[in-house]
């Protein structure tokens, strides 16, 4: 059993009376909860999107921010000390693997935090070398940390918190971004570090099955009969899940064996080629290609699923197709329809005649906000399109609604739970109405709830109304499910094409 950075063993956390409001709400984020978790506990912690999961996750890492970001009451402790100033007591790995790689090479990546935390530099390198045979990742310290996988990032974000030799080990939804076998490589990673250190877990998702066998308790968070963010459940993974999962469900929790509504499927056959792709390789660096050469066509009324593993350039085959970066080689030609008073290139068009005819989703929806409310990025596509102002109020009025954001149509983007950020993306796309979509992960981190109002959305959007053959939609996902839902015509980047 390993010590902690604080030369302690594996670590209890408590909440009492504990809560957090963000300086831009009125509504506090989770109000008055308590809670021990005791040292080597293995914890998934739950919730509908906005619950206040990764805000705990956060506070609990002693990242959440000062007086000037937000209030809090009651105390949160780690180790005994507020979570604040419990430095190196609890690391943490985040949803994307590819925000957490800070140096260029995997030794060096894995050593930072031990820097950080002013360990001799004698044990720095025992410690990295440990932490990566603990996670199982086989590679050479000078590797470039952009040549990894995204299981492989993963991994290394995990190496890195490990080596710190924390008390905590915090997972906020570590599996999201990733294909089917980098989740089984991050899991197994998982289970090797808390084997060999002990170390008390608390793992955030969404999608259950796979951390199942590795917690031993759940704790849901939600919405009291006042409306407060607090504690709706606390037991045994069984406990939890059977006896009360019909009533987690209905909350929005995914509960195994109960799966979320599904949109009717489409009434008729895709409609015209509105985009093309010809012998198209795509590339993020001039002379590097990571994809094709590709043929494809994106059709009117119909689903386009982008599948394959991390790294074989789905990403950007996806920007490719929607005119945001330039073909390596080949074309992406828009039919005349599309394209009409502007050239038939998409990476021809200016900005402004993009936001009608192709949106897009990124990956990380922190890459796409701009302003400091979430009503005012909604506005900010209409108001490049000069539209009046009665319209603008309109559109906006109607997406709020529509995706769950109006209680938080006066917040600050970057305060949203990861769930509520990819909402407010996907509803920053439709309100200028385009019409192909390129929706990158639309799904992730969220809710059974908004997951199934998410593919309804995107489904009727397929479909259109009486008399259109509706939209165009691309969307790259792991998420197999949504692909079901959705219908949706599948091809494999990086695999056989077509399918």
């Amino acid at each position: 059993m390993t010590a902690g950075a604080d030369g302690g063993l594996p670590t209890a956390i408590e909440a009492r009376g504990w809560g957090w409001r963000y300086a831009t709400r009125l509504r506090w984020a989770l109000r008055d909860i308590s809670f021990r978790i005791e040292p080597g506990e293995h914890v998934l912690l739950l919730g509908a999107s906005g619950s206040g999961k990764s805000t705990l996750l956060h506070a609990l890492a002693g990242v959440l921010g000062g007086d000037d970001e937000g209030e809090h009451t009651g105390e949160l402790t780690v180790a005994g000390a507020p979570a604040s100033r419990a430095r190196g007591a609890a690391g943490m790995v985040l949803q994307d693997p590819d925000t957490q790689a800070i140096l260029a090479r995997v030794g060096d990546d894995v050593a930072f935090g031990c820097e950080n935390l002013g360990v001799p530099r004698s044990q720095i390198w025992p410690r990295v070398r440990a932490a990566m045979d603990a996670v199982g990742l086989d590679v050479p310290l000078d590797r470039s940390t952009s040549a990894l996988s995204g299981g492989q990032k993963q991994r290394l974000a995990l190496a890195g918190v490990l080596a710190m030799q924390p008390g905590v080990i915090l997972l906020d939804e570590p599996t999201a971004n990733l294909d089917p076998a980098g989740v089984v490589e991050v899991r197994d990673a998982v289970e090797r570090a808390l084997a060999a250190t002990g170390a008390t877990l608390v793992v955030v998702e969404h999608r259950l099955d796979v951390w199942l066998p590795l917690v031993d308790r759940v704790l849901v968070l939600g919405a009291s009969a006042s409306g407060e963010q607090g504690i709706l459940a606390d037991g045994t993974p069984d406990a939890v899940l059977r006896a009360r999962g019909d009533e987690l469900a209905a909350g929005g929790v995914w509960v195994p064996g109960i799966p979320p509504a599904f949109p009717p499927p489409p009434a008729r056959r895709a409609g015209s080629t509105l985009l093309t792709a010809e012998s198209l390789a795509v590339s993020r660096v001039r002379g590097t290609r990571v994809a094709g050469p590709v043929d494809l066509e994106v059709r009117a009324g119909e689903v386009l699923g982008i599948v394959g593993p991390n790294g074989a350039g789905k990403s950007t085959l996806g920007l490719t197709l929607a005119g945001l970066i330039p073909a390596e080689s080949g074309r992406v030609a828009a039919s005349a329809r599309l394209s009409a008073g502007v050239p038939g290139d998409p990476i021809a068009w200016p900005s402004r005649a993009l936001l009608t005819r192709i949106g897009t989703v990124f990956q990380d929806p922190e890459h796409q906000l701009l302003t400091t409310t979430v009503r005012a990025e909604l506005e900010v596509g209409p108001r490049a399109l000069a539209l009046p102002a009665a319209e603008i109020a309109a559109r906006v009025d109607e997406l709020l609604e529509r995706l769950r954001l109006a209680p938080l149509a006066d917040a600050n983007p970057y305060t949203l739970s990861g769930g509520e950020k990819r909402r407010l993306t996907v509803a920053a796309m439709l309100a200028t109405r385009p019409r192909v979509l390129v929706l990158d992960e639309p799904t992730f981190g969220q809710d059974a709830a908004t997951w199934a109002e998410l593919v309804d959305i995107i489904a009727r959007l397929r479909d259109g109304s009486d008399g259109d053959e509706g939209a165009a939609v691309v969307a790259i996902t792991h998420d197999q499910t949504v692909l079901e839902a959705l219908h949706a015509r599948r091809f494999t980047v990086g695999g056989a094409g077509w399918r």
